[in-house]
């Protein structure tokens, strides 16, 4: 049976306590994080086994869409497109600032408890935290994006230039903010309605699968051809790229295609029906991103991932992954760390002046309901 359309400007209607109400979440998408924020954990248990593993790093190239892409574009989904107000400012603090502070302070001081030197970042956000640096620019050139004649254009012609300005590199995710911003408006559009036809078409799960199957054939016979600097978008391109340096912007153009075709492919084949257990995870995908390098940094400093070396030992490390997965995603846990993902500002902010307070004005094309953040 066909699936039934989604109502436009409703779509991606998916929330906690906003204004406090409750609202219902959308488990499409919570499905989906739960799936990305798997990958990414799978991934970052065993990434220094990359290297002389040839299923991880099939596994790798397979999946690389499916992961820190389709992060980027759920994050625009949620994402609102009106004027930054005191309101929303208020927002990007609490939800995106504030635990981006709590996490690296955390990250340097399990650091220095392991033995090394500690380090406060400013300018570099460590490890997987760059996200929400990146999360914090989208959100707050959004509302400009969306007046261009152009959008999709004008920032798939920025992802593509900046690869020759070796200034926008990893200070204060520059490069990643730029190369990703097509994706994050992109997935802003789908929050829209926009590809509704896609997501209710029945010939559309066949292309889905097909572009599936697709990324699976080229992970298993190419995984070796294709570069890490082609997919991490943080560095200027190379003289060493196969191409050259004046045609480098193609290999990025083709990438970032790929991208966002591939995740439209997985949110396409994605149940939108509530599934046991995965969805109420899904819900918790923020604080799985932000939680399992602590987890893992430790586990890997001690050398216990790089002995793994059998299939066995592979297929345990991976089952170990998306159990870690399940135990940062499951409720107990999200309400022990919500001080961190969801710090207070009461006390950084003066109490608002008494008398009737004029709503902040949202346009119509904002999305009802945005999420606080995200989703990678």
């Amino acid at each position: 049976m066909m699936d039934k359309p989604l109502p436009r400007r409703a779509t991606a209607v998916s929330t906690d306590r906003v204004g406090g109400a409750d609202r219902a979440r959308n488990p499409w998408w919570d499905n989906a994080r739960f799936l990305s924020a798997a990958l990414i954990v799978i991934l970052h248990t065993g990434g220094s086994l990359l290297a002389r593993e040839e299923v991880l790093h099939s596994f790798h190239i397979a999946t690389w869409a499916f992961r820190v892409p389709a992060f980027v574009m759920l994050a625009g989904v949620f994402s609102s497109a009106g004027p930054l107000g005191p309101r929303s400012l208020r927002t990007l603090l609490q939800s995106i600032v504030l635990p981006a502070l709590a996490f690296s302070l955390l990250y340097s001081l399990e650091k220095y408890w392991m033995g090394n030197e500690f380090t406060v970042h400013v300018v570099q956000l460590p490890w997987t935290l760059w996200f929400l640096m990146s999360l914090f620019f989208w959100r707050l050139l959004l509302p400009l994006v969306v007046q261009l004649r152009h959008p999709l254009l004008v920032t798939t012609g920025v992802a593509l230039a900046v690869g020759y300005v070796e200034e926008f590199g990893l200070a204060f995710s520059a490069s990643r903010t730029l190369v990703y911003l097509p994706l994050f408006y992109l997935g802003w559009r789908i929050g829209q309605g926009f590809l509704s036809t896609w997501f209710t078409s029945r010939w559309s799960l066949f292309v889905a699968a097909a572009g599936i199957l697709a990324s699976c054939a080229v992970g298993w016979l190419w995984h070796r051809d294709i570069k890490g600097n082609w997919l991490s978008m943080r560095h200027p391109y190379s003289v060493a790229d196969p191409l050259s340096l004046e045609w480098a912007w193609v290999i990025r153009l083709l990438v970032l295609a790929s991208a966002a075709a591939l995740v439209l492919c997985l949110l396409r084949l994605m149940p939108r029906r509530r599934l046991p257990l995965i969805t109420t995870l899904g819900a918790g995908g923020f604080t799985i991103y932000l939680l399992h390098p602590l987890v893992i940094l430790p586990v890997r400093e001690l050398g216990w991932i790089s002995r793994v070396n059998t299939p066995i030992e592979i297929v345990g490390l991976v089952l170990c992954a998306i159990l870690l997965t399940m135990v940062l995603g499951s409720p107990p846990v999200r309400h022990l760390v919500r001080p961190l993902t969801r710090p207070s500002t009461g006390w950084l902010f003066a109490p608002a002046p008494p008398g009737p307070q004029q709503p902040e004005r949202v346009p119509a094309h904002a999305p009802p309901v945005p999420e606080p953040v995200h989703t990678p």
